[in-house]
Formats: structure tokens, sequence, C-alpha cells
């Protein structure tokens, strides 16, 4: 596609280049470029018809190809497409649409036919530097926070990673990532730009994924390496199908045992670290380079570190959060990203991730906020105190434990604080731990000092 493919639309000029060619294929439900496109225009007519319009938010509740319909669908009716993640507690989703002012909520892809049908053509799409996702992620505060990504944004992420590691019209992609998350919401844009296929699961099951790789002919995979594991084990550590030439690896800490046990059946592991205020992809390590060498960066990002902390700058940065001006500016300052996260640059100016924010929990490839898991027990009304941190898991890789100080004479239960985070939280934020404690480990100013949380209870000493 030509740099024009800026400002027009993506899916458009790629069904007049490659009508016949297979764009997504779900079970038995199969589309064609030409047949996507036509299927698109329906649905954002269907969209304008029933009063989105542009700049107006869309939520999406649900996945698989019919989500790939609507992302395409929003952005050529100008909308802007906020993907909901579906592990989210109902409070945690309704949050986020109060949020953003959602004007259209689609929870089930029964509600697209029940939408106005329309003839009208729908308006011009926005210039593509305009924002058209809205993916809400968290600091380190845990407060949640709308990351504003954009179609040129999306363009060069999808080009410089197909300039890193190579992208064909024959190409098969397995989303089995969530496409709420910006990894899998950009094997969707990645496709359109090389003309390629992509293979949707709902959501990831080893044994399916096991069957599909060697079914379906897939070329390209992206995983989490909680998801490898299971991967692995169903596979029975059987050689990788002789096609596959891609294994993305992120969502948090690769580790080394893993990728070499990945190896040494033969999958292609290409350990990456990205960001979603970046578009996803930010360095990513080839297949068959060495272990202990760092991800390259993709082309057209740059990489710097200022006092331990990851900075990027290029094309994929995000335009910024949702309403959150001084956040903004805070992420974005002088032209660089400030991802709070820490590494080192070798000598060949290649990325070696140390670790991610100091207190994030990286569970199974998402995202544990302790202030955010701290806010909820805060909440229940026998806790005084709360304190959130990672425990190792062999399975999860990490896992929330919390510490709470009770309030005087109160003696819950853990299922009652269980059960209240539930409630509030999804699933795999839930704490697998509660530990009483007489006081918290905070600093002089009163800071909470989670790196100690696990040291002897002061009382106790």
């Amino acid at each position: 596609m030509s740099g024009e493919v800026l400002n027009s639309d993506w899916l458009a000029e790629r069904a007049l280049r490659s009508p016949g060619a297979l764009a997504l294929c779900e079970g038995d439900r199969r589309l064609g470029y030409a047949d996507l496109d036509r299927r698109v225009s329906e649905v954002a007519r269907a969209l304008c018809a029933a009063g989105v319009k542009p700049g107006a938010r869309v939520a999406v509740g649900f996945g698989g190809l019919d989500f790939a319909v609507v992302a395409h669908a929003a952005r050529r009716c100008g909308a802007l497409l906020l993907p909901l993640n579906t592990r989210l507690s109902e409070r945690e989703i309704a949050t986020q649409l109060d949020d953003a002012e959602t004007e259209q909520v689609l929870r089930d892809p029964g509600q697209l036919a029940a939408l106005p049908p329309s003839d009208a053509a729908p308006p011009a799409p926005p210039d593509a530097g305009e924002p058209s996702t809205l993916i809400y992620t968290s600091g380190t505060t845990g407060a949640p926070k709308g990351a504003l990504l954009s179609p040129r944004g999306f363009f060069a992420s999808a080009l410089a990673s197909a300039l890193h590691l190579g992208a064909l019209p024959s190409d098969r992609w397995l989303a089995c990532l969530p496409l709420f998350h910006v990894g899998g919401l950009s094997i969707l844009w990645r496709s359109v730009l090389s003309g390629s296929a992509v293979v949707v699961q709902e959501r990831f099951d080893p044994e399916q994924v096991d069957a599909a790789l060697d079914r379906d002919g897939i070329t390209c995979l992206s995983l989490t390496a909680n998801m490898l594991a299971r991967l692995l084990d169903a596979r029975r550590d059987a050689p990788a199908p002789p096609t596959l030439r891609l294994l993305l690896l992120g969502g948090g800490p690769c580790p080394a045992p893993l990728v070499a046990r990945a190896e040494a059946a033969g999958f292609p592991v290409a350990p990456t670290y990205g960001l979603t205020e970046a578009h996803s992809q930010v360095a990513t390590r080839p297949p068959g380079a060495p272990p202990e060498v760092g991800a390259t960066p993709l082309p057209g990002t740059a990489l710097r570190i200022e006092a331990g902390e990851i900075w990027v700058r290029g094309p994929t940065l995000m335009n910024g959060y949702w309403r959150r001006p001084e956040a903004s500016a805070a992420a974005l300052r002088g032209g660089w990203l400030h991802t709070g996260d820490l590494g080192r640059l070798d000598e060949e100016g290649r990325l070696i991730v140390l670790d991610r924010r100091s207190d994030l929990i990286v569970s199974g490839g998402e995202n544990v906020y302790p202030a955010e898991v701290e806010a909820a027990l805060l909440a229940h009304p026998d806790v005084a105190e709360a304190g959130v941190a990672g425990v190792d898991d062999m399975e999860w890789g990490a896992r929330p434990a919390a510490w709470v100080v009770l309030q005087p004479g109160a003696d819950p239960d853990t299922e009652s604080l269980r059960s209240h985070c539930r409630e509030r939280l999804a699933g795999y934020k839930v704490p697998v731990a509660f530990h009483r404690a007489s006081a918290l480990p905070r600093t002089a100013a009163g800071k909470l000092q989670r790196h100690r949380l696990g040291e002897p209870d002061p009382a106790q000493r």
C-alpha cells in the first residue's frame, strides 16, 4: 500500500487490490476482503442510522470475527472504537463506559442485526492522525486511563513490524489473544496492510490453538508466556508445525527456560516488548537470535534510558490519554514516552528489559495494579489499611497477594474478603492470599512500601 493509505480507508483499498483473498476465518465462517468490505459498509451505515456520529464512542463487548467487523465499521463512520475487556467486572466496565461518555454499547453480536438498515453513505473518516481507538490501560497509580490510538499509529506499527519481521500475503495469523488488547487488535491492522488472513479464536484455549496450528496452515502467532507454556503442555512438546515462521511472545517477562523449551521444539520465538501507548510492539528480538541478545527497536523507533527508565520515541506513540491532559503531558514529555519500565541498552542499542513498572503485577499477560486492588479492599467496612504485592506463581508468573490491617474489633474471614473483591474486580485481580498485619511498612512520609509487604509483621519481631 502507498503512503496515501494514511488518509484513506485501509480495508476499502485492500478489497480493491485483493478482493478474493481470505481476510477472516472463524470456525465455518469465512470472509474474503471484498465480502468483508461489503459487510463493514452495512454495519457502518447501520451505526450511522442509529445516531453514531464522527467522534462518538462505540463500545464493543464481544470478540471474534464480529468484533473485527465492528472495528472496521467504527473507523469507516469516524467513530472512536472502545474495546471492552470482557474479563472485567460489571462495575469496572461501567466505570470505563461512564468515563468515555459512550454513546453506543454493543455487548452481543446479535445487536448488530437489530441496528436500523440504511443506504446512506457514512461520512468520510477523519484524518488518519486523529484518534480512532480508545483502549483503557492503567499507570502505576492503578487509575484507568484511555489511551487514544490512531490509524496513523497503527499503520506505522504494522509497517515497522513488517520491515523487522516480514509480512507476506500468504501469511495466516492465529488471533487467539483477546482483540480488546492492543496486541490482538494490531493483528487485524497488520493483516489488512499485507493482504493476509486472520484465523480468529474468541478466547485462548490451548487445545484449540494446538489443533489450529496443525490444521490451518498458521504462519504467525502471538502469545503471552503463560499461554505458550500451556500450549507446549497441550502439544506434549511436539515439534512446531513447518508452516509456522513467527511466534511473538509478549505481555510481560519471557522466562528464559520457557523460551529455550519452545525453541527446542522448533518454535520461532520472538520475545517482544511493547505497550498500549505505543500501538503494541516497541522492540522485538528476531527468531533464532541468541537468548542473551536484547530486543531490536522496530524501524523508526528510538529508545533511550534515563535513570534506568525506558523512554520511547517514534511515529507509533499514542495521541495522549482521553481527557487526561496532565497525565498525557507527564507520559509524553519532550516527544518521548516515559514508560515507567526499567531496562538498559546493550552496545548495539538493543533493549534488555529489567522489570516492568515498579509495582505492576503481570499475571498471565494481564496487568494487575496494586493500588486498584487496595482501593477495592479499603471499601470493605472491616479493612483499615491494605497493601498488595505480587507473589511468584509457577503457572501465571505472578499473582496478587494482600496484607490488611483490620478495623478495631473486626474479624472477617478470608472468604468474606475474597467475595468482596470478586464483586468489584476481574477474577485475575483477586488476591490469592490475605495476610493480617498489625501495621504496613511505610516511609517517614507515610508512603506504602509494597516491596516490604512480605517481611515479618513488626508486632511479631
